[in-house]
């Protein structure tokens, strides 16, 4: 990992209702770093505290135990700026259309950024830059954000955030509700603004699918617990432990898996289409098939 870490979780727990007679554990001894840069997918069945652990990222939560620091302080120390922090570490809640208002789609880029006191033509110059990098259609800034598609509310609200220019984009299921080829189109859309802008992106999903060909680190949660933290082809090793968890591995792994078990000799590691085909490819010309 990077030597510069901007955010870091150290043995975070929290417990719902920890004053009553039934408390719940939503995360147990969580330890992670966010490192600069670095796209995350962060996988897990309902209810494994994906939620709750990502309204901890910028304050909307308090640990229960543990700290949380963002560049080194502790942003539950007194006197932290955490809304200044919640400018910094930009979270897009699922079902992202209903964090928009106004009566226009510029107006609501604009939002973030004019709560932060800026000039008339850096908030505008910030709406404008947000809506270009999620490849919103400058022909319908002026639309009102309830008659756009569910697709083209996402990205409004993504772009809301982005106008912040957060340092982290933290995206909770992005894609739920929307078709398959929504879904590949918000997706391709964060993979671009990621490797424009340099952010780190923590993307929030059930579907090992949706997060199988961007990622470069896949946190796996169960019970409110880390149960993998590694690069995509480790964990997608772990096919039965996946499963037991309520998860499944993409299909190309399944396919690697019954190629290996018919003799064909490929890296069941894995874990994008295009690596599938070459991997394939290399087994059949070394069996004289291609």
């Amino acid at each position: 990992m990077s030597d510069k870490i901007s955010l870091k979780l150290e043995h975070v727990s929290y417990i719902y209702g920890a004053d009553t007679n039934l408390p719940v554990r939503a995360l147990d001894d969580i330890c992670l770093e966010i490192p600069e840069g670095q796209f995350i997918g962060l996988i897990g069945h309902t209810g494994s505290g994906k939620s709750t652990l990502v309204q901890h990222l910028n304050g909307l939560e308090r640990p229960t135990q543990g700290t949380i620091t963002y560049d080194g302080q502790d942003i539950w120390a007194k006197d932290y700026p955490r809304k200044q922090l919640r400018s910094q570490v930009g979270l897009v809640f699922q079902y992202p259309e209903h964090q928009l208002f106004e009566t226009d789609v510029f107006a609501d880029v604009c939002f973030g950024p004019k709560n932060l006191g800026l000039e008339k033509e850096e908030i505008e110059r910030r709406a404008g830059r947000a809506l270009e990098l999620v490849g919103f259609p400058k022909e319908f800034y002026g639309q009102s954000p309830f008659e756009l598609s569910g697709g083209q509310k996402r990205r409004v609200a993504i772009a809301g955030v982005l106008a912040m220019e957060p340092k982290i984009l933290v995206l909770d299921e992005p894609t739920a509700g929307l078709d398959p080829r929504g879904r590949d189109e918000i997706l391709g859309q964060i993979a671009h603004l990621q490797r424009e802008t340099g952010i780190s992106v923590v993307l929030v999903s059930h579907s090992m699918e949706d997060v199988a060909n961007y990622v470069q680190r896949i946190i796996v949660m169960d019970h409110g617990r880390v149960l993998f933290d590694d690069a995509p082809h480790e964990v997608f090793s772990h096919v039965k432990e996946l499963e037991a968890v309520g998860l499944a591995a993409p299909q190309v792994t399944y396919i690697l898996h019954g190629l290996r078990e018919r003799g064909f000799d490929v890296d069941v590691r894995a874990t994008t289409i295009r690596e599938a085909k070459e991997t394939i490819l290399q087994a059949m010309r070394e069996d004289g098939k291609c």
